[in-house]
């Protein structure tokens, strides 16, 4: 056998075995890891730099073309080109609401499409990326869940929401001031349910020859996935953020039901398990969606005071995000204060968040994505958003009654 046929008889092998294929036959650079990329050119006989040079040209420097990449030779772009693409989504809209915040509809493999949205403050700005096209664990207050599951989203898929805010924000050179200091995973799915890819994204983010983001600023957000909270610590040492709503197994199974297979005391005890073996000490994050009537009594605070009282944390509550038939409402400001005060003054540390984005569909709870479905809705809505039809024409197409 050719030399040229040995080495690309082994690249598709090691494309099979880490999952990263286009169109069937060539390895995606984008998702990636240095690990991934030095295997790739031992393959081809390479030295292990290159994986670094590499990293750098798409992730530092916002290139998606190998032909850019001048500090390899012609030869090697050649050959490597032959092997892999740089495949990265289509952006079929880019919209800033009036507060700043930006959020993009990019269009993924099998015609789906995903919802990012970029959050800007006066000391850093937050990219909230998502790990799934739709989302299984069907919690109530959520626009996802509604919408249903249709797949997990790849290494190169959840990476490149990064690649795509981070080169609309801070253009393709090389970034002199860095714009998008966290991220969270925050958006569509459950993480934890698409663990490899999502392992692969983090360690990318934080990766030094990358985007270099703290491991303190990554913060992957859980309902509880309790085997892979306690897998975590192998993997990432990234922050845990859990999403949690209630404060007893009662009504959290009917609010989150993961929760009927992973309790509030078996899921806190797994995040305490991973907090303890991080080298820095840390807190746990807690979500809590405040919903009119639902969650957010006074007895409630008191019973979710108690129940944190063994795990480091800081709460973080959020106002419920109204959509279209979710039967839910928004608590008043004074519900929602009344509720902060009784856990501050349990001793807990609390924020309130700031709804951002509402404007554009892009505050918490309100990233539904498109999902592939029989009705075809994806391909409305898009659409609508497209030829820039009104908001109600978009809610309708969003929903199937366009």
């Amino acid at each position: 056998m050719a030399r040229s046929e040995s080495w690309s008889f082994a690249l598709a092998a090691l494309a099979v075995q880490t999952g990263f294929i286009v169109d069937n036959s060539a390895i995606n650079l984008l998702g990636m890891t240095r690990a991934q990329l030095e295997d790739l050119f031992s393959t081809m006989g390479e030295k292990p730099f290159r994986a670094k040079q590499v990293l750098k040209w798409i992730h530092a420097r916002g290139v998606n073309d190998i032909d850019a990449m001048t500090d390899l030779s012609k030869k090697l772009r050649d050959r490597l080109r032959e092997v892999a693409v740089l495949d990265v989504p289509e952006i079929l809209y880019d919209r800033t609401a009036q507060d700043g915040t930006r959020k993009w509809l990019m269009r993924m493999a099998g015609g789906s499409a995903v919802e990012t949205v970029f959050i800007p403050e006066a000391n850093r700005g937050t990219l909230c990326v998502s790990s799934q096209i739709g989302c299984a664990l069907d919690c109530s207050f959520c626009s996802t869940g509604k919408q249903g599951f249709n797949r997990d989203l790849s290494a190169a898929e959840i990476i490149s929401q990064l690649w795509v805010a981070a080169k609309a924000l801070e253009g393709t050179e090389e970034r002199r001031e860095r714009r998008i200091t966290n991220v969270v995973f925050m958006g569509m799915g459950e993480p934890l349910l698409n663990y490899e890819p999502v392992m692969a994204a983090i360690d990318l983010m934080m990766e030094d020859n990358a985007y270099g983001i703290s491991k303190r600023r990554v913060t992957l957000s859980t309902s509880g996935v309790v085997p892979a909270i306690r897998r975590m610590a192998e993997d990432t040492d990234c922050s845990l953020a859990l999403s949690l709503h209630a404060p007893n197994d009662a009504l959290r199974d009917e609010i989150v039901p993961l929760n009927r297979k992973y309790g509030i005391a078996e899921t806190l005890a797994a995040c305490n398990e991973y907090l303890s073996q991080l080298a820095d000490k840390r807190q746990l994050t807690i979500e809590y969606t405040l919903i009119n009537g639902i969650n957010d009594h006074a007895e409630q605070a008191r019973e979710l005071a108690e129940v944190l009282r063994q795990t480091p944390c800081k709460i973080n509550l959020i106002p419920f995000n109204p959509f279209p038939n979710s039967g839910y409402e928004r608590p008043s400001n004074n519900r929602c204060h009344h509720f902060r005060e009784l856990l501050l003054k349990a001793g807990y540390n609390v924020t309130i968040r700031k709804t951002r984005g509402d404007d554009i569909d892009a505050a918490c709870g309100q990233l539904v994505g498109q999902v592939e479905d029989r009705t075809r809705r994806s391909e409305r809505y898009i659409k609508a958003v497209q030829i820039g039809s009104t908001a109600a024409e978009i809610a309708s197409a969003r929903t199937g009654r366009l």
